[in-house]
């Protein structure tokens, strides 16, 4: 295992152990599971058992439940019962936090029960903030005396169990050892996980939920290699981000923090966290597993294997590269818009990607999120741009016209290496990482570096493109190719959704590792 998955060069799904949940089997490298989480009082059993329904029907195949005492938790038994008299026999979950007996008594009436390290036992006091050795030992045995109970139960009814860290909520005394880290989340579970495995009890699924995608991604990574190099195996991962938010803006940090686990093969079930109604969840979750079930474990023969991890797959760091321009060099990555497709450009044609201008004043207004860069493949533009903008032309149309100042050319690798007449500023040179017409040798990779104006725009045709990618910028951090690496990729989805999944997706999984200096995305109309 290359320190967290199976491989960082191929899809392969990560094998877990098999949990039982109600009618469902959970991991196993069984398909993932999708699930959501109703926003009713758990008291209104009417409306929560309606809610419950439209998720079910929208394509839940788990619904949580919160059960923040002992009265919600009983009333989940009169819940469960309306749904099955309905002919609903999806599994349920409860959630609890702060409640050991609601947890308890949840556990005799539903599937799983999730409980929070955080607050199950320990307490957010800020109150103490060094512990010594003896006494963190002295609430770690006050945790087993405490958990242990509802183990047994779990035990007892055949009821699964989520271990569900929340960075927002980490106990003081893991404050105290680990600080506000992915670290100190993963010890959080797995203090819990030890005293149900000391139990022989192992109906288990983990989760490392943060708001935040990349500290998300690297504490399912630091529990992966904790639970391999401790017990020899994992438990099934349940993939979430929290308060994610709604509209776009959710969709893209969900499929962020998700999508760059899936992608290596991780994660058995997921929520999308959004604030809209809990059944608008599902058709999101639907879109980003359909990418993954059935997907093959496939190794591409042009790419060659990893002998060693160059960077820190559990920590951000940004990977070293010279500045070209305004990008690469610890600037902030550049966007690249494409609007090759449209023949009529005009002023107004900009406000799209940030620029409006005004008649009046005859000058731009220029948005934060603005685009550095247009891509206009062989259209030229015939009004004046603000100087904060660029096009970027194919070569001869770049060539033909000879305004190194108003546009950049973008160019084949393998084009680039015979052509004379070359940008004195900037070079964006397309690379489409380990396809058959378009596998470089170290030499040629090489040859095209010695030029100090080219920015690689690397993207990939292969299935398993962000692996490809990756591989390829690994493969810069080896031969010391410090150039900066435009993430460019196009998506053959169908619907919004479609296209901010794919692209999050796939550069998303890049930027959280600190390879990328830009980003161009494209639908392709075919």
């Amino acid at each position: 295992m290359e320190q967290y998955c199976n491989s960082l060069t191929s899809y392969q799904r990560f094998i877990t152990r098999e949990v039982k949940v109600g009618n469902l089997i959970i991991g196993g490298g069984k398909p993932v599971k999708v699930q959501t989480m109703t926003t009713t009082d758990t008291m209104d059993t009417e409306k929560t058992v309606a809610q419950v329904i439209k998720c079910i029907e929208a394509g839940a195949e788990l619904v949580r439940i919160t059960a923040p005492s002992k009265k919600e938790a009983d009333n989940l038994a009169i819940i469960k019962a309306e749904l099955l008299a309905k002919g609903y026999d999806t599994p349920l979950v409860a959630d609890i936090h702060f409640t050991p007996n609601a947890a308890e008594i949840a556990a005799t009436i539903v599937a799983k029960v999730r409980v929070n390290p955080g607050n199950y036992v320990d307490k957010k006091k800020f109150e103490q903030i060094e512990y010594t050795d003896a006494e963190y030992l002295e609430e770690i045995e006050r945790i087993r005396e405490r958990f242990t109970p509802l183990v047994l139960i779990c035990k007892e009814h055949g009821t699964a169990m989520r271990i569900g860290t929340n960075h927002g909520s980490l106990s003081d005394r893991i404050m105290s050892r680990y600080g506000d880290t992915a670290n100190g989340m993963v010890e959080s579970a797995m203090e819990f996980l030890r005293i149900a495995r000391s139990l022989d009890y192992h109906q288990i699924i983990l989760s490392m939920k943060s708001s935040n995608p990349q500290v998300m991604v690297h504490a399912y990574r630091l529990l992966i290699q904790q639970m391999q190099n401790e017990f020899g195996e994992s438990y099934p991962l349940h993939l979430g981000v929290t308060e994610a938010g709604d509209g776009e803006d959710g969709r893209i940090k969900s499929a962020i923090g998700i999508g760059t686990l899936l992608e290596d093969g991780i994660g058995d079930t997921i929520r999308v966290s959004l604030t809209e109604d809990p059944e608008l969840e599902i058709p999101v979750c639907r879109d980003i597993v359909k990418r993954y079930n059935g997907r093959k474990n496939e190794l591409h023969s042009s790419i060659t294997p990893i002998e060693k991890i160059n960077y820190n797959p559990f920590e951000y760091k940004k990977r070293t590269t010279h500045a070209v321009a305004n990008i690469g060099g610890g600037q902030v990555p550049v966007v690249v818009a494409d609007m090759s497709h449209l023949l009529d450009l005009n002023p107004a044609s900009l406000h799209a990607i940030g620029y409006q201008y005004n008649e009046v004043t005859d000058k731009w207004n220029i948005a934060d999120a603005a685009a550095d860069y247009i891509f206009l493949g062989n259209n030229t533009l015939n009004f004046e741009i603000p100087g904060t903008l660029k096009g970027v032309l194919h070569y001869e149309k770049w060539r033909e016209l000879g305004d190194d100042h108003k546009y950049a050319p973008i160019v084949d690798a393998a084009i680039f290496l015979t052509i004379a007449s070359k940008s004195k500023i900037l070079n964006f040179v397309s690379l489409d990482a380990y396809s058959t017409n378009n596998n470089f040798s170290d030499e040629q990779l090489l040859q095209i570096a010695k030029d100090t104006t080219v920015v690689f725009c690397i993207s990939s045709t292969l299935v398993n493109a962000m692996q490809a990618v990756r591989r390829l910028i690994i493969r810069f951090i080896d031969l010391q190719i410090t150039h900066p690496v435009v993430l460019v990729t196009d998506s053959k989805g169908v619907t919004t959704d479609e296209h901010l999944i794919h692209f999050a997706t796939e550069t998303g999984a890049l930027f959280l590792d600190g390879m990328g200096d830009g980003i161009g995305l494209g639908v392709d109309a075919a």
